[in-house]
């Protein structure tokens, strides 16, 4: 049951930043890059990536074979973030994002919990 809650919460939270990928006019309204910046390329193609993570968190919700992989995909995106933001100096511009990260750790350590514990 827990399970059914937690993978969308943590495919939702990738939501955003994943749907800039096909609406690249987010990127310059989520992080104020331009496209003329070499830097919009860059956040494109993170777009991309977020991507990767939303889909295969869904997947995780109705494949159990797929958890410990997204388990670990999306620890590596919330909480590498996380660290990075911290040692950023916490940029108020970013803390929205950091505060949505923050809210979806217990809801990965669970789906990390019940991935990695024993049958």
């Amino acid at each position: 049951m827990l399970d059914r809650i937690a993978w969308p919460i943590l495919a939702l939270i990738h939501l955003m930043p994943a749907l800039a990928f096909f609406r690249p006019a987010m990127l310059t309204r989520l992080y104020a890059v331009t496209p003329q910046s070499p830097s919009f390329l860059l956040l494109h193609h993170r777009a991309a990536l977020f991507l990767v993570v939303f889909t295969i968190c869904v997947w995780a919700a109705f494949d159990p074979a797929t958890r410990r992989i997204a388990s670990v995909a999306a620890a590596i995106s919330m909480v590498s973030f996380l660290a990075l933001y911290w040692q950023a100096g916490s940029p108020p511009s970013l803390r929205t994002i950091a505060l949505a990260d923050l809210a979806g750790l217990p809801f990965l350590a669970i789906v990390a919990w019940r991935a990695f514990s024993p049958a």
